[in-house]
């Protein structure tokens, strides 16, 4: 009889083991699925927040990439540009252009009598219009003399309503765009003398306190010589300290410390670096204020740790068969480093430099406290010449007041965008390229 109940408690007990092995794996599975799906919802709220971000970005700044243009019929008067008929260049630029743009606009709207309504209407085109009847002389000083049909840059209220900015409907002492400058504004576009341009002077233009004169290639410009000094002073440098610390130098608590301290620098907010450049550059040793190669400085030492890190990685993965093998026919260590380990190790070395030359690129804290914050309007011819960089530009921007430069602030964005990810598809296909498996 006790061995029955012994038998029936055993199977109980085994029953009961099996049913708890069984819900064990069931809240398993549960927990995983529940993990999968944790993660499923984080990739999906990130990528609906960086597809609204380049979407908002994308929807505000694609209209900085048009601009309006007023065809207008100037008389180059004589009189008003060279009276001594000498053509002398410094005589032609020193000219009043602006009378020019003005009398023809006059002219366009002769029912327009009282001063208040003549500002208005002159107002209508860029106060940067001159500058291009000048150039226009300057290029081509014949036309002297001549009527020409010119398409001038339209002011930015104007190009602003033609986007759509302003609506019409609305009381006219919401909108800056009052309902006279509605009524030339639909004088021109009845007489097909207004319309849409794709806006080459944004890319080919400096900075301006005229939104719609307003250009980034002062700031490209400057960030290509940042990035120049950059890279001439933290690939060299990062590259030898890395090859010293993983294939010469001895292991001992020196060489410990300073791989600690390079690890650490990698995390140092980049602010930290300007107030460095700030102390040592600028104020010990006095180099120009605002200048790329002051900023490219500052920016080689923030890449450096970035470099040195990414070097000493490719480095170590290249197999220790390789260093064996040059060791064993006769190659000293120098040769063996140089020649075998440096190129396998070649395409990690540029990914990562490339990948810390994107992160510099896009620094903006660092570049401020050295003053690379200063209004340049003329385009920067070297490394010495005060300029300022496209994320300081984007920040200039975003501080003024006009709408219009809301979408150019948007559009620069979108042009440092582009960069940023070319040098890191440049990275990715470097990677590809000259990848070796082991």
């Amino acid at each position: 009889m006790s061995d029955i109940s012994g038998s029936a408690s055993i199977a109980d007990t085994n029953e009961s083991a099996k049913k708890q092995a069984s819900d064990q794996i069931k809240r398993r599975y549960a927990a995983e699925r529940r993990f999968k799906a944790y993660g499923v919802i984080a990739i999906v709220l990130a990528m609906s927040a960086l597809v609204w971000l380049l979407a908002s970005i994308t929807f505000t700044g694609y209209q900085a990439f048009v601009q309006t243009y007023v065809k207008l019929d100037i008389q180059f008067e004589t009189q008003t540009i060279d009276p001594q008929g000498t053509r002398n260049p410094q005589t032609l630029a020193r000219a009043n252009y602006a009378a020019l743009y003005k009398g023809a606009i006059r002219d366009r709207f002769p029912e327009v009598k009282k001063r208040r309504d003549k500002r208005s209407l002159t107002r209508m085109i860029s106060s940067g219009a001159d500058l291009q009847l000048r150039d226009m002389v300057l290029a081509d000083p014949s036309i002297i003399g001549t009527r020409q049909s010119v398409w001038l840059v339209a002011s930015d209220e104007v190009d602003q309503f033609a986007k759509g900015a302003y609506d019409r409907k609305s009381l006219e002492a919401n909108r800056p765009f009052k309902d006279k400058q509605i009524a030339w504004f639909d004088a021109l576009v009845a007489s097909d003398a207004l319309e849409k341009q794709f806006n080459f002077p944004f890319f080919t233009s400096g900075t301006s306190r005229e939104p719609e004169l307003a250009g980034i290639w002062g700031a490209i410009v400057g960030s290509f010589w940042t990035m120049l000094v950059t890279l001439i002073l933290s690939l060299p440098v990062g590259v030898a300290a890395a090859i010293y610390l993983q294939e010469f130098a001895p292991k001992n608590r020196w060489t410990d410390l300073i791989e600690v301290n390079i690890n650490n620098l990698a995390a140092v907010p980049s602010i930290v670096f300007g107030l460095l450049g700030l102390a040592v550059f600028l104020n010990f040793f006095e180099l120009p204020r605002s200048a790329p190669v002051v900023g490219g400085m500052v920016l080689a030492l923030m890449t450096l740790p970035t470099i040195i890190i990414a070097t000493r990685a490719a480095l170590s993965a290249v197999p220790p068969s390789i260093r064996e093998a040059a060791l064993g026919v006769g190659a000293s260590k120098q040769q063996m480093v140089t020649h075998h380990v440096l190129p396998l190790a070649l395409p990690g070395i540029l990914t990562g430099t490339i990948i810390g030359m994107a992160r510099a690129l896009g620094e903006t804290a660092p570049l401020l406290m050295i003053g690379m914050v200063a209004f340049i309007v003329d385009i920067p011819d070297g490394p010495m010449t005060p300029s300022t960089v496209l994320p300081i530009q984007i920040f200039l921007w975003s501080d003024l007041p006009e709408r219009a430069f809301v979408e150019r602030t948007s559009a620069a964005i979108l042009v440092l965008l582009a960069f940023l990810i070319a040098m890191n598809a440049i990275a990715i296909l470097l990677r590809k390229k000259f990848e070796r498996r082991w």
